[in-house]
């Protein structure tokens, strides 16, 4: 009888946390689903997170739980105390969105970490503005006031929530109810938890990114969760940040013959040689670049691979002197830039990617955080753009910029950075620049839906735009002693064969497939009249590298080598033009991946 009695008073004991922590957590559950409604997204395809309500439910009551077990003197202000952290939290979520069109992000908290105190005080100001007031952040305000009303005046406070208190019958019923919800969160949000577990253990701010990539990644759907991973992705940035400061710190140059007076590096995106007319592609997407390979001063080279289909992951690899197989990470050697720079070179970047902004996604800030830091910039550029274009023209327009104001000086490195093809694929080229329909595939892909045709059309008019803005920056350096490098940082699959899917697929297993449609690349050297005048050596020395296997994580040796910078961070090992270049070196794709053993076994079962 005494055991029946016990179980007949656990619902009640149940629904006790949630009881002595009644105002807070009522307050709070209205403020997680206030957050998520106020920052969904003004689009079609946006929807609030599936579990929102009985994930956030699950959430509170543990919350409560850890209330319930503090003592009752300390938890007044235990609970003041998270009270301000979720309701700051809330504020300045709500307000980025308003403001920036994206919720608390790892970039927001960067640039907020290079505000200063004016800056900072105009922020706080901004809140107390007509204009935020009366947008999604006054609705956050209203709570808080409402909140202050109940928590400040009890009697109201009992008037409000009697029943808690006055039949314990109804704590029965609730304890029943309140145990079935939190089976219902248990079981829902299990996946999510684990996921956010995952999220939050990764070692490199590489890692967090990859792991992003997946299917069923972690949702943060609270801005509290936001904020801590937030925290998070900028302390594991700020490790590499330290680690690179001091391998720039070490940086030396034996001597520097400024071989190549002009260097110019064209980095693309989103590219895959299989959408190259140059490479065989059935439609006329690079016209521009095969004429300038009739003339002959362009060389094509007809076997390189990038080393990751992530951009950031490229960056980093591609401007680290290490290559991979070297011990070590690629933040503990320095970045080619550094050299160049500390050799004499005027170094030039232009990125249309790059830069920071409030709405930056993880992977733009994985990929830049070491470019836009501050200190790192310094040592690696002396002209940087401070702005996006829509198009890939506006770099352009930036750099006849700097040549008319006279910053452009001799014996220079320039770096644009495209945005090129990245999706969605329609937004990357003017409309008057159509060149493609979904008609023009009818008899060469019939396999294909007239959605997946008019996609594919799309691709291909960005792949022809891009063929323009590449010509257009080799005729800006024709006249000069200069030599022209372009590779774009990785492929992308656009219904490739019969894989019906676009993108890129980030699967830690890479077949064969994956690793010749994402990561296998359109490679040139473009070499100007007068430079093949005055350097006929390295001219020939291209001619013969055209056909070696190469992997874009060595080409800061290839630069270092065209600039004749000799250095204890350059190795003739891994520049694809020297007479010591390592042909049977290892491509690992994704650290993980030998690429030519797949290629090997792929047709060898052919």
């Amino acid at each position: 009888m005494r055991y029946l009695k016990t179980i007949g008073k656990m619902p009640g004991w149940l629904f006790h946390p949630i009881r002595v922590n009644a105002l807070f957590f009522a307050f709070m559950y209205l403020l997680g689903c206030l957050c998520a409604w106020t920052t969904l997204p003004d689009n079609r395809n946006a929807h609030l997170y599936a579990n929102l309500y009985q994930e956030l439910f699950f959430d509170l009551y543990l919350v409560c739980l850890l209330l319930t077990v503090i003592p009752r003197k300390i938890r007044r202000w235990v609970r003041l105390t998270v009270y301000i952290v979720l309701y700051a939290a809330a504020l300045a979520d709500v307000y980025c969105f308003t403001k920036f069109g994206s919720t608390l992000n790892p970039s927001i908290l960067m640039l907020i970490g290079e505000t200063n105190g004016r800056e900072a005080g105009d922020f706080l100001s901004s809140l107390l503005s007509f204009d935020v007031i009366f947008s999604s952040v006054g609705w956050i305000l209203l709570l808080i006031i409402l909140n202050l009303i109940l928590y400040y005046l009890p009697r109201f406070k009992r008037l409000i929530l009697p029943q808690i208190r006055l039949h314990p019958a109804f704590g029965q019923g609730a304890g029943v109810l309140c145990g079935l919800l939190l089976l219902w969160g248990g079981v829902s949000s299990r996946g999510n938890k684990v996921a956010t577990v995952k999220l939050m253990s990764g070692k490199t701010i590489g890692q967090v990114e990859h792991t992003l990539t997946e299917k069923d990644h972690a949702v943060l759907y609270v801005p509290i969760s936001r904020l801590i991973f937030s925290l998070y992705a900028n302390s594991l940035a700020a490790r590499q940040v330290v680690q690179l400061i001091k391998a720039a710190d070490k940086v030396t140059v034996d001597s520097c013959s400024f071989r190549s007076p002009n260097i110019v590096l064209i980095i693309g995106e989103s590219y895959g040689k299989h959408h190259s007319q140059q490479y065989g592609y059935f439609m006329p997407t690079t016209p521009r670049q095969v004429e300038l390979e009739k003339s002959g001063r362009l060389v094509k080279f007809g076997d390189v691979v990038s080393c990751w289909n992530l951009t950031s992951f490229v960056f980093k690899n591609m401007l680290s002197t290490h290559v991979v197989g070297q011990k070590g990470e690629w933040c503990d050697y320095p970045l080619f830039p550094e050299l160049f720079r500390k050799a004499g070179y005027q170094v030039t970047f232009l990125t249309n990617q790059f830069l920071a902004k409030a709405n930056q996604a993880v992977y733009d800030f994985s990929g830049g955080f070491f470019l836009n830091n501050p200190t790192l910039s310094k040592k690696q550029f002396d002209l940087r753009n401070d702005e996006l274009y829509p198009f890939d023209d506006g770099l352009l327009r930036c750099y006849d910029r700097f040549r008319k104001q006279g910053r452009i000086r001799d014996h220079s490195l320039t770096i644009f950075h495209l945005l090129g093809q990245h999706v969605n694929y329609k937004q990357r080229y003017p409309h008057d620049r159509t060149y493609f329909w979904a008609g023009s595939y009818e008899d060469k892909r019939p396999e294909l839906t007239h959605k997946q045709r008019k996609v594919l059309s799309q691709y291909d008019n960005a792949c022809r735009y891009n063929d323009s803005i590449v010509d257009q920056i080799v005729r800006r350096f024709e006249r000069q002693e200069a030599i022209v490098i372009y590779m774009p940082d990785h492929g992308e699959e656009c219904y490739e064969g019969n894989r019906g899917f676009i993108c890129r697929n980030h699967s830690a297993a890479i077949d064969y497939d994956l690793a010749r449609y994402e990561f296998e690349i359109p490679f040139w050297i473009y070499c100007s009249p007068s430079y093949i005048h005055a350097h006929p050596d390295i001219y020939k020395r291209i001619l013969e590298a055209r056909n070696r296997p190469f992997m874009t994580d060595a080409l800061p040796h290839l630069l270092l080598y065209l600039a004749g910078i000799y250095s204890r961070d350059y190795n003739d090992r891994y520049n694809v033009i020297s007479d010591q270049y390592d042909e049977k070196r290892p491509r690992i794709l994704k650290g993980t991946t030998d690429y030519d053993k797949l290629r090997h076994q792929s047709t060898t079962a052919q």
